[in-house]
Formats: C-alpha cells, sequence, structure tokens
C-alpha cells in the first residue's frame, strides 16, 4: 500500500488503507476472535464494529511493470530477485529501509534477521514442514440426493502468530498453487480496524466512498517488520532467497 507520509523528525510511517474494497490485497473482516475464520464485511452498508479487522496480503516487493509501481518511494533501490528480475523496495522492505535510515532498527539486529534466516534448512521452510502439509482423507463412498459420490475431506494448514499483547498477528495459509505443482504459502498482516487512524471515528458508522484509514508503523511497533520479514524468510526457498537479498540491499544502503 502506499505510504501517505513518512515523518523523519518523528520517525513514523503512515499507510494508506482503503476500507471499502472487497477484493485485492486489503480486505474489511468480521470475527469474534483472532482465532476464528474471518467473514468478508460490506463496510459500505454495514456500520464498522469492535469485531471489524483489516487483512492485508502485505508484500516487500515490486516490479516497474506493476501497475502500482509509483506507489513506492524507492523505485530506484532495487535488489536482484529469486526470479530474476530486478525488484524495487516496496511495502515490508520500504519500511525496513526507513528505519534503519533513522537508526530505529540497529545494523546488529539486521545482521541477526539475516543469520536466523541463512540458518533455516530447506525442510524446515514452510512449504515443506511437516506440520503444514496439506492432508486428504481416504475418499468413502457417500449416496447424497440418490447420486454417488466419492467424499473426501481436504485440511489446509493455518499458522497465527501473534505480535506480543496486541491483537495484531500474522496469519499463514498453505494452499496448492494455481499454475504450478506443489503448495504456496500465503502471508496476511491482521489488525483490528480501531488500529486505524480516520478523520471521524470508525466504529458506529459505514464507510465512506472510497475512504481511506491509516496504519502508523513508528518507534512502537517498528519490531513487526522484522517479525513480519523473519517469517517471509521462512516461507519457501524464493521468499527465503528474496528476504536475504532485501536485507543486503538495507544494509549496502544504511
Amino acid at each position: 500500500m502506499q505510504i501517505n507520509l513518512t515523518d523523519e523528525k518523528e520517525k513514523k510511517i503512515e499507510v494508506k488503507i482503503p476500507l471499502t474494497t472487497t477484493s485485492g490485497k486489503i480486505r474489511i473482516k468480521k470475527r469474534s476472535s483472532i482465532l476464528d475464520y474471518g467473514l468478508p464485511y460490506a463496510s459500505r452498508s454495514n456500520p464498522f464494529q469492535q469485531d471489524n479487522y483489516v487483512e492485508w496480503q502485505i508484500g516487500y516487493d515490486i516490479h516497474k511493470t506493476n501497475k502500482n509501481f509509483d506507489k513506492t518511494t524507492l523505485e530506484t533501490i532495487t535488489f536482484g530477485a529469486y526470479n530474476g528480475k530486478d525488484k524495487s523496495l516496496y511495502e515490508l522492505s520500504e519500511y525496513l529501509y526507513y528505519f534503519s535510515k533513522w537508526d530505529i532498527i540497529k545494523e546488529k539486529e539486521l545482521i541477526s534477521l539475516k543469520n536466523y534466516i541463512i540458518g533455516i534448512s530447506d525442510d524446515n521452510l514452510l512449504n515443506e514442514h511437516k506440520h503444514c502439509q496439506i492432508k486428504r482423507t481416504h475418499p468413502n463412498e457417500k449416496e447424497i440426493n440418490g447420486v454417488k459420490f466419492n467424499a473426501l475431506t481436504i485440511e489446509y494448514p493455518q499458522l497465527i502468530h501473534q505480535f506480543g499483547k496486541f491483537e495484531i498477528i500474522a496469519e499463514i495459509t498453505i494452499r496448492e498453487k494455481q499454475r504450478a505443482i506443489g503448495t504456496q504459502p500465503m502471508l496476511y498482516f491482521c489488525f483490528p480496524i480501531t488500529e486505524l487512524k480516520s478523520v471521524i471515528p470508525l466504529v458506529g458508522r459505514c464507510a465512506e466512498i472510497k475512504e481511506m484509514g491509516y496504519f502508523t508503523f513508528d518507534k512502537n511497533n517498528y519490531f513487526i517488520v522484522l517479525e513480519m520479514l523473519k517469517i517471509f524468510g521462512m516461507l519457501s526457498l524464493s521468499h527465503k532467497a528474496d528476504t536475504l537479498a532485501i536485507i543486503n540491499t538495507v544494509l549496502n544502503n544504511k
């Protein structure tokens, strides 16, 4: 998502969060607990409630061919991605760059994160880990409405990491790849709607057309950026390579 404001004096980053999208990288959802399954929420026709939250499929890079390329503030700072393309810093890597530049994130923290990710063996990456495999039960013959079926159950692993005592989490879902063989871990950054800033408080009212809220990263929660990159680094071989390249790029530009 596009940075609305970077404040070097106060050392904070403000990110625009769309409040009315029903598809794409950011969605407004509803659930009573961080362990519940979240349901889509129509914020234009239903007032925001305390149990609404933002589900953000957050990323860490962007290519110049992407239609949202103009949303990065660091288009000239690039790294060689696992897929062979030169990518610009965006979203998580963008925030990492600024917090490193402002000396909120220390060099030793970056080196420690780099060494941690290097130390993860291939079989402990989440797309290969024994606790993160998709399970299929043995098919049993069932008759439904007079038609015979082979019925089986497919279980998709889901991992939830809570950031301290906050109701802010990283949520990982393991799915089959859409256009290739194997599995694909998808990482979402989720936080309560009450974490957003807005001109008029959100709870109790509907969203305005194309309304934006604002999420702030600062010295109080910058650790989330490091933890999210740590989790990205353990998703798969390509994610591991990309996060290491990002950390090296930030270290080289510190």
